[in-house]
């Protein structure tokens, strides 16, 4: 049974840092991205890395201050927040794929088979 677990959402203030880290079992996957949903907005990408981790992908409003990684021994990706903003205020959700060569689909929700449940990240300022 395929599973991805967020942990390491909470509360913080602006400017602080933060990392996500989403442990995934039951297969391994190919692309494996966080997206996030504020409240009232929809659901949008954030970051997504490749297997190898040789291609990262970020969305333009955390580029610079948010970075994907993952380790595939221990079959888990995390996203290190750090000059955490308000605007950052979502629900993080750990999505994986099993579709090769996506390069900028990652981007895209539906490429993704699989999701967490979602951890809440909420920056005060």
């Amino acid at each position: 049974q395929v599973q991805l677990v967020e942990s390491g959402g909470g509360l913080v203030q602006a400017g602080d840092s933060l990392r996500l880290s989403c442990a995934a079992s039951g297969r391994t996957f190919s692309y494996m991205g966080w997206f996030r949903q504020a409240p009232g907005k929809e659901r949008e990408f954030v970051a997504a890395i490749s297997s190898s981790g040789a291609y990262t992908y970020y969305a333009d409003s955390v580029k610079g201050r948010f970075t994907i990684s993952r380790d595939n021994a221990e079959n888990t990706l995390y996203l290190q927040m750090s000059s955490l903003k308000s605007e950052d205020t979502a629900v993080y959700f750990c999505a994986a794929s099993i579709l090769g060569g996506l390069r900028a689909g990652a981007r895209v929700e539906t490429n993704y088979s699989y999701w967490g449940q979602g951890t809440q990240v909420t920056v005060s300022s």
